[in-house]
């Protein structure tokens, strides 16, 4: 694939608006990319995801700290794969134009919905997660017949490094271009009039984020995150529930936007549950300070915060049992805190690390009122076998998506949207829905040369009109009087 723009051309070197314009003047050349160019797109992808597994583990694991390469081939490489297969065996049909019915009165013409495209998607990414929460994205753009300009975040720079590497060598830079983190104007992106933009992050930069966007009437989807709560129902296993929870909360080190957050426990099984979840951790990841499986707080700042989320809680007298020591490397287990004061920070903010904050409660209601009083977050992890009980939870509360009996995994299923709602975002970027909000869902009705449409133009009163009138809006009410202002 020939290169229209000239790989000399650092995105360093540009401004973001000549980036834009490019990219905009290509999609104008050609703003219908057929089915085969967009499966070609993925299926490149997909062939160089597989070869540049190993540099992208490593590059990770350098941005980090330590990351396992295992973990990061699972989240940052399989996901990406995974999703392309799920694109591509889906495409066809939703590329397909959508026949509808008309309504009776325009019975004999043709009524569809086509997917058009947008035109240039901007996507903000991420560090936690630097390729599946950059490439996802992507992927669905691409399929969906857009351009995408994707803003790396500053703390990844190995992993963006190796991404523009391994991009350059498929797609011309107006196809998809990466802005390294350390571009000069790179948080400035989201002033671009993009024809849609996604951002992942927290809530108050979402916020900054859209008001950007707004000036453009750009249309955004969010994914903010939030404090997704852990529901343990009596009738489960409190062991099965731990092992689950201690593997949301050590996976990346607990540095993922759909990490159980805290855990809402019976009362009468609090001190098991905590103990448990302490066990489950320790022997996933023994000796910590020798565990190259154990992923690092990404940076000093991410450990300034979790120590100071640790300092509060400790200051205003919550218990914390933790489950080993730290290695000095920014390497920390799994923390869990119990007798909560709503005060903590660790009960008002999104942890984002190595921290379990456990309550207790007595019956459903309690919870029902606790989750409800809080911000809508972006996942709820029920454990539970009682069917009814569980849809009485889910009926009564919201969130972005559910997991039950284990933490995160819709997310890593294709076939379904993925995204929050309320404070933790809006919109998908995933499966069929992520297609759909990637595309124009243009309305096209074909009139029939014969269609009497005249019949339904002045002068009025005529004999049709009043039957059609008669048939659907019936008989006014003729006791009515004007209203009196």
């Amino acid at each position: 694939m020939s290169q229209t723009i000239n790989k000399k051309d650092q995105q360093s070197e540009m401004s973001l608006e000549i980036l834009f314009e490019r990219m905009s003047d290509a999609f104008a050349a050609n703003p219908y990319p057929n089915l085969n160019q967009r499966l070609n797109y993925l299926s490149d992808l997909k062939r160089q995801l597989q070869r540049y597994q190993d540099l992208f583990a490593t590059a990770i694991s350098q941005d980090f700290g330590n990351r396992a390469h295992t973990e990061s081939k699972f989240a940052d490489i399989l996901g990406p794969i995974l999703d392309i297969n799920h694109v591509r065996s889906h495409l066809k049909r939703w590329m397909k134009p959508s026949k509808r019915r008309t309504e009776l009165m325009f019975t004999g013409n043709s009524l569809q919905v086509s997917y058009q495209p947008k035109g240039v998607v901007g996507v903000i990414c991420p560090w936690n997660f630097p390729l599946f929460l950059s490439l996802g994205p992507m992927i669905t753009a691409l399929a969906a017949g857009n351009r995408v300009m994707i803003k790396m975040p500053p703390n990844c720079p190995n992993t963006t490094a190796v991404l523009i590497q391994m991009l350059d060598e498929i797609y011309p830079r107006d196809l998809v271009c990466i802005v390294a983190g350390d571009h000069p104007q790179a948080m400035e992106i989201s002033h671009l009039p993009f024809n849609h933009l996604i951002f992942t992050g927290s809530p108050t930069s979402g916020k900054l984020i859209m008001a950007n966007a707004a000036k453009n009437l750009t249309p955004v989807t969010l994914e903010l995150g939030g404090k997704s709560p852990v529901v343990v129902f009596d009738d489960y296993s409190i062991e099965k529930a731990a092992e689950r929870v201690a593997h949301g909360k050590g996976f990346n080190s607990g540095q993922i936007c759909l990490a159980p957050d805290y855990a809402l426990v019976p009362q009468a099984k609090v001190e098991a549950f905590v103990q448990a979840v302490v066990l489950a951790h320790q022997k996933m990841y023994p000796d910590i300070a020798q565990n190259d499986d154990y992923t690092s707080l990404v940076d000093a700042n991410q450990e300034q915060r979790y120590l100071e989320l640790l300092q509060d809680a400790r200051d205003l007298g919550a218990t914390i049992t933790s489950a080993g020591s730290s290695n000095g490397k920014r390497q920390y287990p799994l923390q869990v805190v119990s007798n909560l004061k709503p005060e903590m920070r660790i009960c008002q903010e999104e942890i984002f690390g190595p921290i379990l904050p456990v309550m207790s409660y007595q019956n459903l209601d309690q919870v029902e009122a606790y989750i409800n009083a809080r911000p809508r977050p972006l996942a709820i992890y029920p454990f539970t076998s009682d069917q009814q009980r569980c849809d009485q939870l889910l009926a009564k509360t919201h969130s972005g998506g559910v997991t039950i009996n284990d933490w995160g995994f819709h997310a890593f299923n294709h076939g379904v949207p993925f995204g929050g709602v309320g404070n933790s975002g809006m919109g998908n970027y995933h499966g069929e829905e992520g297609f759909r909000e990637l595309s124009h869902a243009r309305s096209i009705l074909k009139m029939r040369p014969w269609f009497p449409i005249h019949l339904f133009t002045a002068p009025y009163n005529g004999a049709l009109q009043n039957f059609i009138l008669k048939l659907w809006i019936s008989k006014a009410d003729k006791n009515l009087t004007r209203y009196d202002t």
